[in-house]
């Protein structure tokens, strides 16, 4: 993109007081960015308002140092790109969502606007869920994206702490690819805790954000860009949610573009579990094995692996091999006192046990003195 273009499309992201609509409705009419800052203020008074001509009339006071700024960025490596609304290179699943974003800033091995980066981004599943899983729903996200990586799955997710993190994570552990939509600049990586998962993305896969750079971690930038999670997706899958959380968000706006939505359940006892519970009573297709996903989507006749399922797809040991204390302690969080009463141990030879499965693996300790059983991973 030349310099006066990445300008034009600046000026017109930059301007106060003109959102996507209203961008998107202007470019429609005189055919690109550039050519909106051409017209004069009548016309564009005939078009919108006064204070639309207005406001299009006076350049942004950090216009100039944004464009520095971003062909500084642009020129720090081959793997960024800036794709526009109506670009070769602008993910076509966009264009279907009510609300496309008008720049797209890329960085990663995706970014490449090549027939296989394309076949990639196209061929994308969203995992999206809590920031404060369970250690039960962060290992279902890592492994289920672990299998639906290695079955040739793009999985999209948001960066954030908790599943979003498992998920990336579990996507390039299965050799696969992932993307990152974020809600801030793509000079900006939050939280921080994700550095070095970010630069992993970036050689396995891409950070995506439509978010000018420099743009801090706000608040309200987050529900934005989960339509673009759930737009790039073919579906979207919650591994945990509470009842108020954002991957309903994630969830409802992938149902209203059209998509498959799928739901993990989980314990009854759990708030985790809530949102996810919800979701299949509305009509979310309820996950078991990441088989399920890969059928519902037609991708399981030419992408399923041929090797072994994932640890997500197996079900636990059966009951004749399972420790006793697993058996007792089945699938929900459980309390000391409650183990106490289901075993008759004392209570230092079952804190023993507890510690020598915790250190196993196959259990982890709560808050407020609970103690959860793991699926093998």
């Amino acid at each position: 993109m030349e310099p006066q273009e990445l300008q034009a499309w600046l000026r017109l992201v930059l301007t106060p007081g003109v959102g996507n609509a209203t961008a998107r409705k202007l470019l429609a009419a005189f055919g690109s960015a550039q050519a909106v800052f051409e017209q004069s203020a009548a016309r564009l008074q005939q078009l919108g308002s006064n204070k639309l001509a207005a406001a299009l009339g006076s350049e942004p006071a950090n216009l100039a140092a944004q464009l520095q700024t971003t062909l500084d960025w642009l020129q720090a490596g081959s793997d960024r790109r800036i794709a526009v609304l109506g670009d070769a290179a602008y993910p076509a699943a966009l264009l279907d969502i009510e609300d496309p974003p008008l720049m797209l800033y890329m960085l990663g091995a995706l970014s490449s606007h090549t027939p296989s980066a394309t076949k990639s981004i196209a061929n994308s599943l969203a995992i999206v869920g809590s920031r404060n899983p369970t250690p039960q729903g962060e290992g279902n996200a890592r492994q289920f994206a672990k299998a639906f990586g290695s079955a040739g799955i793009c999985i999209v997710s948001g960066l954030a702490l908790g599943i979003d993190g498992a998920a990336h994570d579990g996507a390039m552990l299965g050799g696969g690819q992932t993307i990152a939509v974020v809600g801030t600049g793509l000079d900006r990586v939050y939280p921080r805790k994700h550095l070095a998962l970010a630069h992993r993305i970036a050689r396995q896969g891409m950070l995506v954000s439509e978010f000018p750079l420099g743009t801090p971690p706000l608040t309200a930038n987050f529900p934005k860009r989960n339509r673009i999670i759930s737009g790039l997706s073919r579906g979207t899958l919650v591994v945990e949610a509470a009842l108020q959380s954002g991957s309903l968000i994630t969830a409802r706006l992938a149902a209203e573009q059209g998509k498959e939505v799928f739901a993990i359940p989980g314990s009854i006892h759990s708030p985790q579990s809530r949102g996810c519970h919800a979701l299949i009573r509305q009509g979310a297709k309820l996950v078991e094995v990441a088989q399920d996903v890969l059928e519902e989507l037609r991708l399981a006749p030419d992408a399923a692996p041929e090797s072994e399922p994932a640890a997500a797809d197996q079900p636990a040991a059966g009951p004749g091999s399972e420790h006793p204390l697993l058996a007792a302690l089945g699938f929900d969080a459980t309390s000391l006192d409650a183990l106490q009463a289901r075993t008759g141990l004392d209570t230092a030879h079952l804190q023993a046990q507890l510690l020598e499965l915790e250190l196993d693996g196959q259990l982890a300790r709560l808050p407020g003195g609970l103690f959860q059983r793991l699926a093998a991973g």
